[in-house]
């Protein structure tokens, strides 16, 4: 189903986070009505855009259905959410409430607003789990090995298999690769290009995970920003967001460090659940969305190492 609408009141939860801010950010600039639900636990006042409106909420909390009723949006992206695997593994019932509870809340609001479309951040990597399929499509088999992708999966399954077939939501699911670039927390567990930068200017001690062999497939904020406006307009469905492009921990570092300091990582235990290889294959996007990443890993490690550095 494709919405052609030149402006939309559109509603971001997470919209104060990493990703949600630069999305805000960008529907602004193109002149759209944006509402803001965040409850400021990940994200920071900082990144919130003035031209916004802001209503500082937790996603679970019952109270969001007001929000929903006095505002009445046209489209909702849902990005709030726990971001990290590891911190999953340690609090599975509190990644269960945010992540799915908390999602379904905001499903159920959004179809009781009678919203055009709903358009979810899921994930890809941590969805699929220990695969074969490199790179991995959406036909994937899905074999999640933590809390946080069975979480991710689930609320995949309520859009799918319930909100689209029976209650005709129309909806947009974006499993994303690792996403980096500016504004990226490098205190959280989650992000270890912000986290290898942010040591490295501070002349910190870097750690690696493990061997250092596993992989991820690591994609530009700024890429994905453009994968979620595409989807106001087009697609239907699960769409894989990623480069394609297999990097190894060992080959990031060394990436970093030679752009700002050449230091030694030391190397610790692996987490367990973690996934060794991680690369999505976003053929589906190109073809659906007219969607694929346009900065390579190089170009964007420079970009967010410049914005630490004014920072």
């Amino acid at each position: 189903m494709k919405l052609f609408i030149i402006s939309m009141k559109i509603l971001v939860t997470g919209g104060a986070g990493f990703i949600g801010s630069h999305l805000v950010d960008k529907l602004i600039a193109k002149n759209h009505r944006v509402v803001i639900v965040d409850n400021l636990a990940a994200g920071k006042k900082e990144f919130l855009n003035k031209k916004a409106k802001f209503y500082k909420l937790d996603i679970v909390n019952p109270g969001l259905n007001k929000i929903f009723k006095k505002e009445k949006p046209e489209i909702v992206f849902h990005l709030a959410a726990q971001k990290s695997v590891p911190y999953s593994l340690k609090y599975p019932l509190e990644d269960a409430s945010i992540n799915v509870l908390g999602s379904v809340n905001v499903i159920e609001n959004s179809l009781s607003a009678k919203v055009k479309k709903l358009i979810f951040t899921s994930t890809g990597g941590a969805i699929y789990g220990q695969t074969k399929l490199i790179p991995s499509p959406e036909s994937t088999p899905e074999n999640p090995d933590s809390p946080y992708g069975l979480n991710k999966l689930t609320v995949d399954k309520y859009l799918k298999n319930y909100y689209s077939r029976v209650k005709n939501l129309n909806y947009v699911s974006l499993r994303l690769a690792n996403v980096y670039g500016p504004r990226q927390d490098p205190a959280g567990e989650a992000g270890v290009v912000a986290i290898f930068i942010n040591n490295l200017l501070k002349n910190k001690q870097c750690f690696i995970n493990g061997s250092g062999q596993q992989t991820r497939d690591f994609v530009y904020v700024g890429d994905v920003v453009d994968s979620c406006i595409k989807s106001i307009n087009k697609g239907q469905g699960i769409y894989n967001i990623g480069t394609s492009q297999e990097t190894s921990i060992n080959q990031l570092y060394q990436m970093i460090s030679k752009l700002i300091a050449d230091q030694k990582a030391r190397h610790r235990k692996a987490i367990p659940g973690e996934v060794f290889r991680s690369v999505l294959k976003s053929n589906k996007a190109k073809r659906e969305l007219s969607w694929e990443s346009k900065i390579d890993l190089k170009s964007g490690i420079k970009r967010t190492t410049k914005y630490f550095q004014e920072l």
